[in-house]
C-alpha cells in the first residue's frame, strides 16, 4: 500500500551549484522534485547519491547534455498528484487537474492556490541572481492535508555602496574570476582572492555558465556589477 504521509524537497534553478545548506535538507526528505536549470549532470549525481528518489524536468539552459530529460513530468507521490514544468507559461490550459503544479525559471518564490490546485515555484537555490533571496520549499504530506515549508537559504541583501571601478578594471577583473571558474576554484575562493563579495563572484559565475561564450564586457552587460563589487575586501 502506498504510503499517504512524505517530506518532499522542491527545489529549482541550481544552475551548477548544490549547497551544503540544500544537501543537508535533502537528507531529511523521503523524495526531491527539481524544476529545471540545472546546468550539470554532476547536479543530478550528486543529489541521487543523497536522495535517490528523484523527480526532474529539463529547463530552458540544460543543453545537449540534458536531451533525455523530460520538459515536463506528471507524477505522484504520497497519494497526490503532481504536474511539474520549468517555465510557468508552459502550463497547458487543458492540463487534467492534478493537486500540486511544481515549476521554476523566475528565480522568485511563489505559492498560491487556483480553483483548488496548489501552485509552486521554490525559487532558486543555485547562485544568488543580484540581491534576490535564494530559496526552496519543503512539501509536508499528511493523510488528510499537507503544508509548505519555504526555506530561506540565503536572505535578500542590500546593495552595497562602493565606489565605481572603471570599465578596464571591471572587464579585467571579470576575465580573472572566469579564469578560476576553469581551474574550478571554489565561489569563496574567487572572492577572496580578488577582494569582492561573494554575491559577485557567484553572478560571474552563473552568467558564464548560462550564457556559454559570453565574454567579459557581455557580462558586464547583464548584471549589475559596480552595485556589488566589495572593494574593502570583506566578503559578504
Amino acid at each position: 500500500m502506498e504510503r499517504k504521509t512524505g517530506r518532499i524537497a522542491v527545489i529549482s534553478d541550481t544552475h551548477g551549484l548544490l549547497r551544503p545548506e540544500v544537501a543537508e535538507i535533502l537528507k531529511t526528505c523521503d523524495a526531491v522534485v527539481h524544476g529545471g536549470d540545472i546546468n550539470s549532470p554532476g547536479i543530478l549525481e550528486e543529489i541521487r547519491r543523497i536522495n535517490p528518489s528523484l523527480y526532474v524536468v529539463r529547463g530552458n539552459n540544460d543543453k545537449e547534455w540534458a536531451e533525455k530529460l523530460p520538459k515536463e513530468l506528471s507524477f505522484s507521490l504520497f497519494g497526490k498528484s503532481f504536474y511539474m514544468v520549468h517555465n510557468k507559461k508552459h502550463i497547458p490550459k487543458d492540463l487534467e487537474k492534478k493537486d500540486f503544479v511544481i515549476y521554476g525559471h523566475s528565480h522568485k518564490y511563489e505559492a498560491y492556490v487556483q480553483e483548488g490546485v496548489q501552485y509552486l515555484n521554490p525559487g532558486s537555490c543555485g547562485p544568488r541572481r543580484f540581491h534576490q533571496p535564494v530559496t526552496m520549499a519543503v512539501l509536508i504530506i499528511e493523510a488528510e492535508s499537507f503544508h509548505i515549508e519555504k526555506m530561506d537559504i540565503l536572505p535578500r541583501v542590500e546593495q552595497e555602496k562602493v565606489p565605481e571601478l572603471s570599465q578596464k578594471d571591471m572587464e579585467k577583473l571579470i576575465k580573472g574570476i572566469l579564469k578560476e571558474l576553469e581551474k574550478g576554484t571554489t565561489v569563496a575562493s574567487m572572492a577572496k582572492k580578488f577582494q569582492v563579495s561573494k554575491e559577485f563572484a557567484e553572478q560571474v559565475c552563473r552568467i558564464s555558465v548560462t550564457h556559454p561564450g559570453v565574454t567579459a564586457h557581455g557580462i558586464m552587460d547583464k548584471m549589475e556589477v559596480n552595485k556589488i563589487v566589495s572593494k574593502s575586501g570583506k566578503n559578504s
